[in-house]
């Protein structure tokens, strides 16, 4: 019992540390120029997988791209990351953060970049001013670098579809976890 608090503990001072996470940089304006670059990066890569994806995105009201990191130790899930939503017709772009914890059976580390493609300019509105939050999550990923395998995928759950990358890790787990997102308010200010 006094091992399973410990874990616990851990992982849940890891899933504080991961929600902090946001991106290098000294200043507002270097952490925005990394979380562009992120996007940039993240969207090619997509693009040379999913090429029809590119016409999808343009053609979308908006869309977002964050980067995440998850921990899975036993019955504990924890992860935090950051990213961009860029509104299509107006051009503005909203900096968020992320975090997400839950519970199920697992082990392992991921790094994983998730494309949010919003398919009307309510839902894409709503997240921007409201955060998003939902749960559930099976996967397997073994990678480091080029090398290994990912299952990520497409999902599509309210007029938003998701692109899932995995970029390095080393998971099992299937865990019902919650996740949110909200407005980095340090880095939307000008």
């Amino acid at each position: 019992m006094k091992r399973h608090v410990s874990h616990l503990i851990s992982v849940l001072t890891l899933a504080l540390v991961l929600a902090g996470c946001s991106a290098a940089g000294n200043t507002p304006a270097e952490k925005r120029r990394n979380v562009d670059n992120m996007a940039r990066q993240v969207l090619q890569r997509l693009y040379a997988i999913k090429p029809d994806a590119k016409a999808q995105i343009a053609s979308a009201p908006g869309y977002a791209v964050f980067s995440n990191a998850n921990v899975n130790l036993l019955l504990v899930s924890a992860g935090g990351g950051y990213g961009v939503v860029v509104n299509n017709r107006t051009g503005e772009k909203t900096y968020m953060k992320m975090a997400e914890a839950g519970i199920g059976f697992g082990a392992g580390v991921k790094d994983f970049r998730a494309v949010f493609v919003f398919h009307d300019p309510l839902t894409l509105d709503k997240f921007i001013n409201n955060g998003w939050s939902f749960g559930g999550n099976a996967d397997v990923a073994a990678k480091a670098s080029d090398k290994g395998a990912a299952v990520g995928g497409e999902l599509v759950i309210d007029n938003i579809t998701i692109y899932q990358i995995t970029e390095a890790g080393l998971a099992l787990q299937a865990t019902l976890k919650g996740t949110r997102y909200w407005k980095d308010e340090a880095l939307n200010r000008k």
